[in-house]
């Protein structure tokens, strides 16, 4: 039916290795224990803060296929190793929302979708395209009896969220994963890409988003304003998305300017209610993940110190969508977000 992983590379196969192990070893549960332990240390080495965070893009841009377009079986490399696809795949389920955005926008409507436990309903903006795929639990809370029920042809994850499950997966199907999601969305689309044999429909998307960029950028001229990213999130956290995020990405490629606390190579700074004023800028855009009771969202914005704010008393602060500019990480929200920019700053 497949062949999970042949060949390790791009600095993990000592965890590959453990996986493997773990998979075909012994009864004695100590292999068990070390395949989880080493999956562990591979997701929190790709996790803000990690190790090779900082190097995941660079990685994920040299991993994928050297079969030509239309040839199968094809061999796809992965953050995990190496997995043969023997045909092209007509049942693909989707472990993230990036997975999902990327799929869809190539004209594949997948069998099963994970959403996040922030948003557990199909992204709005997708629901036209995407047909009606059967969740198989959350990002972080896999049920892999559902993904087995769906009988899938190929399984598209990262490492960052499912490198304890990936040998259990890939003994349901062909399973593919990235380094993590979020700023190396565009390297995922064209792996993701690779395992369909869309490379050349990948592209075209790729380029269409960054003339796109490129034009808001003209349009907005040389005296740019500087926008902060703020995000609120459970139990109090605050996030000022910097650089080395989908948003980020965006920003930086329509060459809009960022405060010097988020123009940083990190996924993002945090802040706490009392010193909210570090989120100043021209423009802010705000963002809630999940329920904004369960966030500080409300506690913040009626507070002198947010409505002293610069952007915030010259009318200069927007609630965005949470599922389209932080959650989407595929090119179809990268457009809509680009819309709202303009929208927003050349309107």
């Amino acid at each position: 039916m497949f062949l999970r992983h042949r060949r390790i590379g791009l600095g993990i196969g000592a965890v590959a290795v453990a996986l493997s192990l773990a998979a075909c070893g012994a009864s004695s549960g100590s292999g068990a224990d070390a395949g989880t332990a080493a999956a562990e240390a591979a997701k929190k080495a790709v996790a803000k803060g990690g190790s090779d965070f900082g190097t995941a893009a660079e990685k994920t841009a040299a991993m994928g296929t050297t079969a030509k377009p239309g040839e199968w079986p094809r061999t796809v490399t992965h953050a995990m190793g190496t997995t043969e696809i023997k045909a092209q795949p007509k049942r693909v389920v989707v472990l993230d929302v990036g997975e999902l955005d990327n799929v869809v926008s190539l004209g594949v409507e997948p069998v099963g979708f994970a959403p996040s436990e922030g948003s557990p309903e199909l992204p709005s903006y997708l629901k036209q395209d995407a047909g009606a795929p059967k969740n198989v639990g959350t990002i972080n809370n896999l049920n892999l009896e559902a993904i087995a029920g769906l009988h899938p042809d190929l399984i598209l994850g990262s490492q960052l969220r499912a490198a304890e499950q990936y040998d259990e997966l890939s003994k349901i199907a062909p399973t593919v994963f990235s380094i993590r999601p979020g700023f190396t969305w565009k390297e995922n689309y064209l792996l993701n890409a690779a395992a369909l044999d869309k490379t050349e429909e990948a592209k075209a998307k790729l380029a269409e988003y960054d003339r796109k960029a490129k034009d808001l950028g003209a349009k907005l001229g040389d005296h740019k304003p500087v926008v902060s990213m703020v995000r609120f999130m459970p139990n109090g956290v605050i996030r000022l998305y910097a650089n080395a995020s989908f948003i980020g990405t965006i920003l930086k490629d329509a060459g809009i300017p960022r405060p010097a606390n988020q123009d940083i190579p990190d996924l993002a700074a945090e802040v706490s209610a009392e010193n909210i004023d570090q989120a100043d800028a021209d423009v802010i855009f705000t963002g809630v993940y999940g329920d904004p009771k369960a966030t500080d969202k409300e506690a913040v914005q009626s507070n002198p110190l947010w409505r002293n704010l610069k952007a915030v008393k010259a009318g200069h602060a927007y609630e965005v969508p949470d599922e389209t500019w932080y959650l989407g990480l595929g090119v179809t929200a990268a457009m809509t977000v680009l819309d709202d920019l303009e929208r927003h700053l050349a309107g």
